[in-house]
């Protein structure tokens, strides 16, 4: 198959003018195929040749102005399209298409609580080929008109309001000019919700076997819905630009949500079965904030080249914070973006894989896909976060509603969005841009204090390129607690490079650079500061300004400035005392995967695993009155994590409840049988005793994750053999299997599958496709196995094995941590 080159994206932008889509999808033709007859009216500028492409598994016809030309012809992916005159053109593709079980395409997904039936189409890059033939390039946007034939029994949602024909016949409205990416489709037994708002239909929409729990948070999900809403219309001067708004939470889905207009899909994991924490409800809203902000950014103006997918996404994700703090009661969004969002982007960017916010080109659409990380996602929405810093939110404003209006229903560049920002505004936006998006790596800001106690100053060392305007808190000892509670003396406002030292008067307990987190760059503290940090850290008032000290603590450890056992005594000391369910449930996520699992030593691990065990326990006690659920939640999963005995989570699940609470639903049941499985204590018979009790399709992922888990040379066979030396496994189930297959506790049970992973991935994510690359490269990686030999495997398979580029990719990052790892163990231990 061919991959699209921006190249020829721009030549056939330059001889096509493409009008309307008509397309037939019948999917009622049996498991495997459906059929796809599409029609494609456009105009040709002159006289020339390209290509339409098109992913069948059978091309029955194709004809061009009503000629036919040869099915034969298909190259790959593409049927040429030779001698076109200048003028208009209508061509016609028949063709049967395969149904996906990975994610891409038309995914289909047989629920195995009911056996009903659902579809969906996940379109992105270049999917859409896996359903219709198209000219398949963002700025080649068009009108789609969409007609569906499906089981009588069936619901046929898609972009535009659907009407019921009658036998099993769904016409949807035509949609004003959208890219191809963003057409959709999902069809099955919906179990719906429908009401309006502003005058438009609102609907949200779960497989049936999910609708309790749907219905359960059917109020919160649209009151969300309909904030957003209404705040997206304060800040944009356009109005909503499509005729609906369905939220369909689909199966087996790969990304968070994907921005199709007016059918916005999301995984259906955000349909929660099992009891979830407020932070993780406050992450189901900030990304229907996400979606609906692409409504305006993204489907109404459209980058013309996936070199600018930034446009797309680091706005989405800046908005989708912002206007959640603003519009509902999730008022402290931004703590969880800088512990969870911008440390993925910080990673990213320290890694040789790292690339501009905004690269200067993209060649292909392959190597656009492999920008959708933590660059653009995390880093791009902190580069807005300082510019609105920098220029004010009303300038802001202001230069996003010329863009949108420049631009609404076409396509725009860097470029575009640059000169909109500037026509607003004196600043020098452009060279900001130069600064911000087109430089990689991370800044280090560090502070030195200098003076006498009461004439003192501060002077910020700038390593790196970019300005900053940031926050600089100083903070004193309360001079009523004797607890090591801090208190704001003072916020200054600084902009880097400085022009000349800050007075700061008497030397503060704490100074902390960036307080609030309003830019992106690593910040170090000086040594007072230090001592303060490890005395009361717990004691600063406010949980954005702990995230940036815990931030700091992270970025030391991954550099070898702090060593891992001080990161888990901090963590041991405060985290008790910590109340922000997003912070402890961070902190306990890094110390539990990196340090415990990567940064310490094998022999290490035991003693990292105690200490986390003793402080969950302390957190499980501290929560006994049920004031703190999330927090108790929390701690309780975190307890089954990092168990090294069995005995006291065995006796949880034979309880069916944590003395005290909570009761074990589904999600802490499977926790606690994977947990088991890894230490040896549960065997099959308990895996299927367990899935007899949840036959759901979450259930299916947790008894597969489980009996790779197990501790049995032949169970380890069967979950690689399902991986590698079979295509069966779904893109969920394969994840499933691969998380719970590589265990520390196991290594020399799975040593010899090492060197088996670097032949057998290359194989596997060519054939079945970039998302199952992508879970072969994340979860599939032995992580675990952080010894020099790993890494030669891993490199020689990058210089060797020609891995595809999704793989290769994953590889090049995982080996890249693994490096790190292996630095960090190697320092002294007092770092």
């Amino acid at each position: 198959m061919s991959v699209l080159t921006r190249d020829e994206a721009l030549s056939r932008a330059q001889l096509l003018d493409v009008h309307r889509y008509t397309i037939e999808l019948d999917l009622t033709a049996g498991d495997e195929t459906f059929g796809s007859r599409t029609a494609i009216r456009f105009t040709a500028r002159t006289d020339g040749d390209t290509f339409v492409e098109v992913k069948p598994a059978e091309l029955r016809s194709v004809t061009l102005d009503g000629r036919p030309i040869d099915p034969e012809s298909l190259d790959g992916n593409r049927i040429p399209l030779k001698g076109l005159g200048a003028g208009e053109h209508e061509l016609r593709v028949d063709a049967d298409m395969r149904y996906s079980r990975t994610g891409e395409g038309m995914h289909r997904f047989t629920d195995p609580t009911d056996g009903e039936t659902y579809l969906y189409t996940q379109l992105f890059m270049d999917d859409v080929q896996r359903v219709f033939a198209a000219f398949d390039q963002p700025d080649l946007k068009a009108v789609f008109e969409l007609t569906v034939t499906a089981p009588e029994s069936w619901t046929v949602l898609a972009n535009g309001i659907t009407e019921h024909l009658g036998e099993g016949r769904w016409q949807a409205a035509p949609t004003p000019l959208i890219s191809t990416y963003l057409v959709a489709v999902a069809a099955g037994p919906w179990h719906s919700v429908r009401t309006e708002h502003r005058g438009l239909p609102f609907g949200i929409h779960c497989r049936r076997s999910l609708a309790p729990h749907l219905d359960a948070d059917t109020d919160e999900l649209l009151d969300i819905t309909r904030a957003c809403f209404d705040r997206y219309h304060e800040k944009f001067e356009e109005p909503y630009p499509f005729d609906s708004y369905d939220q369909a939470f689909v199966p087996e889905f790969n990304a968070g949500a994907m921005e199709n207009p007016g059918l916005v899909t999301f995984r259906d994991e955000f349909v929660y079965r099992s009891a979830v924490t407020d932070t993780e409800r406050q992450t189901r809203a900030m990304v229907i904030a996400h979606e609906m902000a692409h409504m305006w950014f993204g489907d109404l103006v459209t980058l013309r080249w996936w070199d600018d997918i930034w446009l797309n996404e680091s706005f989405a994700e800046y908005m989708g914070y912002q206007t959640l703090t603003e519009a509902t009661r999730f008022t402290d969004t931004w703590t969880e973006f800088g512990l969870v969002r911008k440390a993925w982007g910080y990673d990213a960017d320290q890694r040789p894989s790292t690339h501009p916010v905004a690269p200067d080109a993209v060649p292909d659409t392959a190597s656009a896909l492999l920008n959708f990380d933590g660059i653009s996602y995390a880093k791009g929405a902190s580069a807005l976060r300082q510019l609105v810093t920098w220029l004010g939110e009303k300038d802001f404003l202001a230069g996003i509603n010329t863009h949108i209006a420049r631009h609404r229903f076409a396509n725009a560049t860097l470029a575009d969005f640059i000169d909109s920002l500037a026509s607003g505004t004196e600043r020098d936006v452009h060279a900001w841009a130069d600064a911000w998006l087109r430089t990689t790596g991370v800044d280090t800001l560090t502070p030195t204090v200098t003076g006498d106690n009461g004439d003192r100053a501060l002077t910020v060392e700038h390593t790196g390129s970019r300005p900053h305007r940031i926050a600089v808190g100083l903070y004193d000892q309360d001079p009523a607690d004797d607890g090591g509670r801090l208190v704001l003396r003072e916020r200054l406002h600084l902009d880097i490079p400085q022009q000349a030292p800050q007075p700061l008067g008497k030397r503060p307990a704490l100074l902390l650079l960036n307080d609030r987190d309003l830019t992106y760059a690593k910040i170090r503290f000086d040594a007072p500061s230090s001592e303060g940090v490890t005395r009361a850290l717990s004691g600063l008032p406010d949980p954005l300004t702990r995230a940036v000290v815990w931030n700091s603590l992270r970025d030391a450890v991954r550099d070898g400035e702090l060593a891992p056992t001080a990161y888990l005594d901090i963590a041991r000391a405060h985290l008790p005392r910590e109340t922000d369910l997003a912070l402890t449930q961070a902190v306990l996520a890094f110390a539990t995967t990196h340090i415990a699992g990567r940064y310490l030593t094998p022999a290490e691990r035991p003693a990292a695993l105690a200490t986390l065990s003793s402080l969950c326990r302390d957190l499980i006690r501290r929560t006994e009155d049920g004031d703190h659920p999330g927090l108790r939640l929390i701690a309780v999963r975190h307890f089954i994590n990092v168990a090294a005995h069995p005995e006291t989570i065995a006796a949880w699940l034979a309880d069916g409840t944590v003395p005290g609470g909570p009761e074990l639903d589904p999600d802490l049941r499977w926790r606690v049988l994977a947990r088991l499985a890894v230490l040896g204590a549960v065997d099959e018979t308990a895996i299927a005793a367990e899935l007899d009790r949840d036959p759901s399709a979450t259930g299916q992922e947790g008894a597969a994750r489980c009996r790779a888990a197990l501790p049995d040379a032949d169970a380890k066979e069967r979950a690689w053999s399902a991986m590698f030396a079979t295509d069966d496994l779904s893109n969920y189930l394969f994840t499933a299997t691969a998380q719970g297959f590589w265990q520390p506790e196991q290594a020399d049970l799975v040593a010899a599958y090492v060197p088996r992973y670097y032949q057998d991935a290359p194989a596997v994510a060519a054939r079945r496709g970039p998302a199952i690359a992508d879970a072969v490269g994340q979860w599939g990686f032995p992580a675990h196995a952080v010894d020099t030999d790993n890494l030669r495997l891993g490199e020689t398979c990058l210089s060797e094995a020609d891995p595809t580029p999704s793989l290769r990719r994953k590889l090049i990052d995982q080996l890249d941590d693994l490096a790190r790892a292996l630095k960090i163990r190697s320092a002294p231990g007092d770092a």
